[in-house]
């Protein structure tokens, strides 16, 4: 069985750790949150570098709205307190209204004015009386955030709804830099757009973002967004935070099973952890700082997976998904992958194959239904233990 080699891959590597930071500009501890008998909010804390991004990821009625609006100064917690730069802003008898925090928020519609033009919209909340030139200063300001969100300067006087759905956001986002903010509050503000503008919307705000020197927190239930926007990436699930790292660390190496499946496709098998090394259905894979030993579930992303002509485990081809650039395969593995001797260890029977996994492959032409494939596992896995959540 022969195939080209596929267009080169990221090797897996050895994640770097998120480093200690004493330039905290964000500080939340031991936050709650409920509504009437509903906890939302079950003890969070959360650490923000200065002039860096975070993103909160999380599925629908996690907490991650009511989280920001407390950042932002829109609820009171109920326990546990907030700190900006070293400042208590809210609990602990401490309460700083959401006007004198300097803070910028972007919602998900982008919240702009009908009747206001774009420059009036970006001006909105400009005192001129308490800038140099007055009215004059004012203009020219809108004119270098416009810029600033690469918007033409021509927009300045449409109405709202006369731009596209990327375009509002960029004036919200204009409009939100306008009292140049110290941290930036975005609420899905990309959920509403197609998939091209949103990766190019989400480009453009990330680059002014970051160009400005902002910190910046996005609320997202999109992984792959939360991945690539974000230095930090935090999970949350029911009102409390799973994980927080970077992004290769949350991905490569989740807490648990349900943070993995959240994250991203997950391939997840029974396995015999001896030592570093589990057993399973694709063979021996090695494991870092396993958890258990004997019985675990193994966890390899798909695309760690990889069809290869002398690769030892066997596998039959059950259906696929075609998605362009890359296909979706679906294939029971072979009842034999794991030898007798292998699969025997201490008395245990290691009882694998059979198993149907999905991975990922850019050539759609070797994957049809019912051929045999060759597959070889490439890095290391994450082991959780049997009864993990």
């Amino acid at each position: 069985m022969t195939e080209q080699s596929p267009p080169s891959l990221p090797a897996f590597r050895v994640a770097p750790s998120v480093a200690p930071t004493t330039n905290t500009h964000l500080e939340i501890a031991e936050v709650t949150k409920n509504f009437g008998s509903q906890s939302v909010l079950k003890g969070v804390d959360l650490s923000v570098a200065k002039g860096g991004t975070t993103a909160i990821v999380g599925p629908s009625g996690s907490g991650k709205t009511t989280l920001l609006r407390l950042i932002a100064g829109f609820e009171h917690p109920d326990t546990g307190s907030i700190s900006l730069s070293g400042l208590p802003v809210a609990g602990n008898g401490v309460w700083i209204p959401a006007h004198k925090r300097h803070v910028g928020y972007v919602a998900q519609d982008g919240a702009l004015f009908p009747h206001l033009t774009v420059a009036q919209n970006i001006a909105f909340g400009l005192n001129a009386g308490k800038l140099d030139g007055g009215r004059r200063a004012v203009n020219a300001r809108v004119q270098d955030l416009l810029e600033m969100v690469s918007l033409d300067a021509a927009m300045a006087k449409r109405r709202p709804h006369q731009l596209s759905g990327g375009q509002q956001q960029r004036v919200a986002l204009a409009r939100a830099l306008a009292r140049e903010p110290e941290l930036m509050l975005l609420d899905e503000p990309f959920s509403a757009l197609d998939a091209g503008l949103r990766v190019a919307t989400r480009r453009a705000v990330a680059k002014v973002l970051n160009e400005a020197g902002v910190t910046t927190i996005l609320v997202t239930h999109d992984q792959a967004e939360a991945l690539s926007f974000a230095d930090q990436v935090a999970i949350m699930r029911g009102g409390k935070l799973a994980q927080i790292g970077n992004p290769f660390v949350v991905y490569t190496r989740p807490a648990d099973r349900a943070t993995a499946e959240f994250l991203g496709d997950a391939v997840i098998l029974d396995a015999w952890m001896e030592g570093s090394l589990a057993t399973c259905s694709l063979g021996g894979v090695p494991v870092r700082r396993p958890p258990a030993q004997g019985k675990v579930q193994l966890m390899l992303r798909p695309e760690q997976i990889r069809i290869a002509p002398d690769g030892p485990i066997r596998g039959v081809v059950v259906d696929t998904d075609y998605f362009g650039p890359e296909t979706t395969v679906r294939i029971k593995l072979a009842e034999n992958n794991v030898s007798e001797r292998a699969a025997s260890s201490n008395g245990h029977r290691y009882p694998g194959g059979g198993e149907v996994i999905t991975i990922r492959h850019w050539n759609a032409s070797i994957t049809k239904p019912g051929t045999e494939l060759c597959l070889r596992v490439v890095g290391e896995g994450v082991a959780f233990p049997q009864d993990s959540p």
